[in-house]
């Protein structure tokens, strides 16, 4: 299935923190930074910070994504945020938006992009989000325990958008 994603615009802000909220990514009164990070994208403000969204027929916002360099790191970008509506997932949108934010990264050249990295928690409640990162590329890098609280260990994972010499 074919989906196309779009730069949000102002009016889908409010949108995207429900979106979050409604797939048990944030509570509601955690979702306040999106507004500082989408001011910063459509002002530009926040350079190379690169935000993908979907939308049903009625203009719904249905999936998200926020993807920015890793700062003080050699060409590694970070996949922030991925989010798709629970009423749409399991349909190929959020595997068709990874691979699209995994696309756009590649198309940046090998001199800006490198290597492509997300956190996830270590919980049993994410091991479907850390088998679909596996399932498109991303093998687990690092651990560090109990970094989201007692015995939640953020995962990190790692996915070379480049081959590197003497790298497997």
């Amino acid at each position: 299935m074919t989906h196309l994603f779009r730069p949000p615009r102002p009016r889908d802000v409010t949108q995207i923190q429900n979106l979050a909220v409604a797939a048990g990514m944030f509570q509601p009164d955690g979702v306040g930074f999106f507004d500082d990070l989408l001011q910063g994208f459509f002002s530009g403000s926040l350079v190379d910070n690169y935000w993908h969204v979907a939308s049903d027929p009625h203009d719904t916002i249905i999936a998200a994504s926020y993807v920015a360099p890793e700062p003080f790191a050699d060409r590694i970008w970070n996949l922030y945020f991925i989010c798709v509506s629970p009423t749409h997932q399991r349909r190929g949108i959020g595997e068709s938006l990874l691979k699209a934010n995994k696309d756009m990264l590649r198309g940046l050249g090998s001199a800006t992009a490198r290597i492509l990295i997300v956190d996830t928690s270590s919980t049993d409640a994410y091991a479907g989000a850390r088998a679909f990162y596996q399932r498109l590329g991303f093998d687990e890098e690092a651990r560090i325990r109990d970094f989201y609280g007692p015995a939640d260990d953020v995962t990190n994972l790692l996915d070379r958008l480049v081959a590197e010499r003497g790298v497997p």
